[in-house]
């Protein structure tokens, strides 16, 4: 079975769009399960694809890119998994062992795609400056297209080539750019914290920020985990500073006076 024009086409398109859903929209095509279900529809197996898709989706739950952090993106593997298994008749675990390598060059694509998207940031902030508004539109548009191509390329590469192109590029990518892609990477999520940590009141609730991050790195508590805690500390906080708010209300509406038959109040 070989693909079609249009099936490539479609194939393509679909995953330009799941990069481009999850930084806007997020109407739900950045998800392996949706993305999977789409893909195999377009192959002729929505079922097959849907199970790739979902099991792919339990391997990303509670993994979130957040503060510039690049994950492994299983989304893009979905539809190469779903692809390469339809085509060779193969069952969902062998769609699962091409999705994860798949998955984990898109990191090192995904910060290529945010590094060229600063050329666009540069020049907005340029047009922002000098209050060309229209331009700054134009930009903002721009910048969408290194997002798109960092998953529209390698998919049609890797579809018009075979999953051997997939191997290849894992193997023959110089160990120094791998090296400096994986410091960059790194980097990203530190700076990105670093500046969440800015617009956070920080300084008010340090003591919460030192329980979670000796929990997460010292105790080794994994994230949910983490996050059932500080659900905890916050429903203690919102209690703790909440009630007596309410309390002093009643009290102060008591002391202006009391209701008359026509609900106004007399001193």
């Amino acid at each position: 079975m070989d693909l079609a024009v249009w099936q490539i086409i479609l194939l393509v398109i679909l995953a330009a769009c799941t990069i481009l859903d999850a930084l806007t929209l997020v109407i739900g095509l950045n998800f392996p399960v949706i993305t999977g279900m789409l893909a195999g529809i377009i192959m002729g197996d929505m079922v097959l694809g849907l199970a790739i898709g979902a099991t792919l989706q339990l391997m990303v739950l509670g993994v979130g890119t957040y503060g510039g952090a690049s994950i492994p993106d299983f989304t893009t593997g979905a539809i190469v998994g779903t692809v390469f298994a339809v085509l060779s008749g193969q069952d969902a675990e062998f769609a699962i062992g091409l999705a994860i390598p798949v998955g984990l060059l898109m990191v090192q694509l995904d910060i290529l795609a945010r590094f060229t998207n600063t050329f666009f940031l540069h020049r907005i902030d340029s047009n922002i400056a000098s209050g060309n508004i229209s331009a700054v539109k134009r930009n903002i548009w721009y910048g969408a297209l290194p997002w798109a191509l960092s998953r529209a390329v390698p998919v049609f590469i890797m579809l018009t080539f075979g999953q051997s192109v997939v191997d290849f590029i894992l193997n023959e990518i110089p160990e120094w750019l791998m090296g400096g892609l994986r410091v960059a990477g790194g980097i990203l999520p530190v700076v990105g914290i670093a500046i969440l940590l800015r617009y956070l009141p920080t300084n008010k609730f340090v003591a919460y920020l030192i329980i979670g991050f000796v929990a997460a790195a010292y105790l080794k508590v994994p994230m949910l985990g983490v996050a059932l805690i500080g659900v905890a500390l916050a429903i203690i906080y919102f209690k703790q500073n909440f009630k007596n708010p309410v309390a002093a209300g009643a009290n102060g509406a008591a002391l202006v006076g009391e209701e008359n038959e026509d609900g106004e109040y007399e001193d």
